[in-house]
């Protein structure tokens, strides 16, 4: 079998004086037998119990209960880390961030990103023959070899990191406020360390920042049609395709536009919710009208919900993480309680996928890699070892046994970032340190160390309140497995291929199109140029 290949054709400036790719999605060759494609949602800060087919209190997302009725809902499904980049760093990789380097989240100075020498999943099946495109948030790296167009991605639409890491003209909501982007000189005006206000938040086409700053009342718009533009032209072309959508929904700041409208009364995190919602039945709709035969699309969250945003922050569900609540802070994201990780995750493929369908396997975004390679019909990267796993007969219905064992890395609420020592071991669940993030309260919970471990029983206490009593027999049964897997992890990843992540800092790597203006202000041309019109192919 002949298979398509791929052209990458270098055309146009952008601002800041780079080339950038066209995506061709021209064919050549037998089609038969082809290969599916794959559409992975990655929400952000969504917690567990944001998911209306999760927890019954939850009224705002029509869309993903109906494609979770007409699919596969996983209630025991987690982030590979509670906070941003380590969660998408393993999601391309399959790896543990002690493996992939990726330990703690990128900022706007940032040099470097995923190291380059991790294979991520794009680049795999790119060498499958597939047409790949990224939309939304990255924060893998925005500078030279570390944006998505050099990691495996035909095509790029999106913001580089956090959408609110740059200030814009229209902030929306977050807690404390953020101000509008200056449009004079002056002294600062943010009244908070963590608003930015120096440098407008830029939107990337390919290597093109087409917008700076970014409007984010329209933001959820433009990454639907971007969306169903590359659906339609991967489809059109019979090209298999991946498309990985990271939203910038739940995090803050948070929007409200009419695709959100609802009764006046709901709050600015329910409109969100539903904004988000309808975005994802966007691209569901699209791919059942062009692809849905043959077509995996699968929607999970990064980490849990942000408790310090408050009334902007999600839901838990029954996760409440009630151990650590009595000591201060949350137990939500940055944390290795239940409500930092455990996240909303639905399958979806009609003829493959069975309907309505509740998973109780243990697994975790880390699989998502293996499983898509798997599928893909293509082969894991040599020279490595893989914390995910093929989860395609759990996928199929044919198991319902995941992971044995999970390791959940320490993500900023206490320990060394990326140290493994919080274990789960079936539905027992061991933290050799604790702590909680900084609550909507402002209070934080202290760091503490626990040798021997804390113990909870996850089946009998889903909320962590109470741990096994140490001379329980059944801790004393528990105490030498965890023991046990977590020694095994530790020594196989001494002997693994590690990378390590440059997380070095110059101001001079900040996304910027035109630093002659303030905030660095500018918008692209109102008709498209030449090479826009190739890529949508009018």
């Amino acid at each position: 079998m002949a298979w398509p290949s791929l052209t990458v054709v270098l055309v146009g400036l952008s601002f800041l004086g780079c080339l950038y790719p066209l995506v061709d999605f021209c064919f050549s060759g037998d089609t038969r037998g082809q290969k599916p494609n794959f559409v992975i949602i990655l929400a952000d800060d969504m917690g567990w119990g944001d998911l209306g087919a999760n927890w019954a209190e939850t009224k705002d997302t029509a869309n993903l209960d109906k494609m979770a009725a007409e699919g596969m809902r996983f209630v025991d499904f987690h982030a590979a880390a509670s906070t941003c980049s380590p969660s998408r760093a393993s999601l391309l990789t399959g790896r543990l961030g002690l493996r992939n380097g990726v330990t703690h989240n990128f900022a706007v100075t940032s040099v470097g990103g995923l190291p380059l020498n991790e294979t991520t999943l794009a680049e795999v099946l790119q060498e499958a023959g597939y047409v790949t495109g990224m939309i939304g948030k990255w924060h893998l790296g925005h500078h030279s070899s570390y944006h998505p167009n050099f990691r495996g991605f035909d095509y790029y639409f999106g913001i580089p990191y956090s959408h609110d890491m740059g200030c814009t003209d229209t902030p929306g909501y977050n807690h404390p406020p953020c101000p509008a982007c200056p449009r004079g000189p002056g002294p600062s005006r943010s009244p908070h360390r963590d608003c930015y206000t120096d440098v407008a938040l830029p939107l990337y086409e390919d290597l093109n920042i087409v917008q700076q700053p970014v409007n984010l009342s329209g933001l959820a718009q433009q990454y639907a049609e971007k969306a169903t533009w590359f659906i339609q032209r991967a489809s059109a072309s019979r090209r298999p395709f991946l498309l990985y959508l990271g939203l910038a929904h739940m995090h803050v700041p948070l929007t409200r536009t009419p695709l959100s409208a609802g009764p006046q009364d709901r709050t600015p995190y329910a409109a969100g919710l539903r904004e988000m919602d309808s975005l994802v039945g966007q691209i569901k709709d699209k791919v059942d009208r062009t692809a849905k035969e043959n077509t995996f699309l699968w929607f999970t969250g990064d980490n849990g919900p942000w408790a310090q945003k408050c009334e902007l922050a999600g839901s838990v569900g029954p996760f409440a993480g009630s151990w650590q609540a009595r000591q201060g802070g949350s137990p939500a994201k940055q944390s290795t309680w239940e409500g930092g990780h455990r996240v909303p995750a639905v399958a979806y493929g009609p003829g493959r996928v069975p309907a309505n369908v509740t998973s109780t396997a243990l697994l975790s975004v880390l699989d998502i890699f293996p499983t898509v390679v798997a599928l893909a019909g293509a082969s894991l990267p040599r020279g490595r070892h893989y914390d995910g796993l093929d989860a395609s007969e759990v996928l199929f219905g044919r198991l319902q046994i995941g992971h044995r064992v999970l390791f959940h890395p320490n993500s900023g609420a206490a320990g060394v970032y990326g140290d493994l020592q919080t274990v789960r071991l079936g539905h027992y669940k061991a933290f050799y340190v604790t702590g909680g993030a900084k609550a909507c309260d402002g209070s934080v919970g202290a760091e503490q160390h626990h040798e021997p471990p804390l113990i909870f029983n996850l089946e009998d206490d889903a909320a962590e309140a109470v741990p096994l009593e140490r001379g329980s027999a059944e801790y004393q049964r528990v105490l030498p497995k965890v023991r046990a897997v977590l020694a095994d992890v530790l020594q196989d990843i001494a002997h693994d291929n590690v990378s390590r992540a440059d997380y070095t800092q110059d101001p001079s790597v900040t996304p910027c199109c035109n630093p002659h203006q303030i905030a660095c202000r500018c918008q692209a041309p109102t008709q498209p140029d030449a090479s826009t019109a190739s890529k949508v192919g009018t």
